[in-house]
């Protein structure tokens, strides 16, 4: 990578893109809408379950021009989902900026733990054991989303939930591979617990991407 390419990159007019694509959003709080989804790469958060592992080396995604994928998004969508990988590894402004610039709603999914750059319409928050958020995502979070993995996860839930805003929406999701054990506890959890509610990968079950 040359001095110009990582200027830019710092700059965040040129981000590592592993794809970008239209769907309908598949979880938490948006669930059923129509959305552009841009996934950049790099992520040393390190979940085992992760299900976009190959987002984690951002070397192995090609530096793209964020004008371009500005232009892409414009023709197709009025909301777009950044995620990855771990977006925040990033600078966001310049992406966010442009996007609403052109009147786009502008949603993130991330971990928090990186500083929060960009402007964004929607935060969604999911904190990971592994690397926990800087305090200062908790405040501006808009939902929380804590994938349920374990009976010990129902712990982490709600550690994490005291630390958000008070109009934080609260989600439950089961991790995918252990969806038929977990999701019964949850639907049992909430049921205990309304301030939670639960959250499916539904493009999953409708084969989407």
């Amino acid at each position: 990578m040359d001095k110009k390419e990582q200027k830019l990159i710092n700059e965040g007019k040129m981000l590592p893109l592993m794809e970008e694509f239209y769907t309908i959003q598949g979880e938490g709080f948006h669930t059923g809408k129509a959305a552009y989804f841009i996934r950049i790469g790099g992520c040393d958060v390190g979940c085992h379950w992760c299900d976009v592992k190959e987002s984690w080396n951002a070397d192995l995604h090609p530096a793209t021009h964020t004008d371009i994928i500005v232009e892409n998004a414009v023709k197709l969508a009025k909301t777009v989902v950044v995620t990855g990988g771990e977006p925040l590894t990033w600078n966001m402004n310049y992406l966010t900026q442009n996007l609403q610039r052109r009147e786009l709603k502008t949603h993130i999914e991330t971990s928090g733990a990186y500083p929060l750059t960009g402007d964004w319409n929607w935060i969604c928050l999911s904190p990971k054991k592994t690397k926990l958020p800087l305090d200062p995502i908790y405040e501006l979070a808009n939902e929380l989303k804590i994938i349920i993995n374990n009976k010990h996860d129902f712990i982490f839930a709600e550690e994490q939930a005291n630390k958000v805003n008070e109009h934080c929406e609260l989600f439950l999701q089961p991790e995918w591979s252990k969806k038929d054990l977990m999701t019964p506890l949850i639907v049992d959890y909430v049921m205990q617990n309304p301030k939670w509610k639960i959250s499916l990968q539904t493009h999953k079950y409708l084969n989407i991407p």
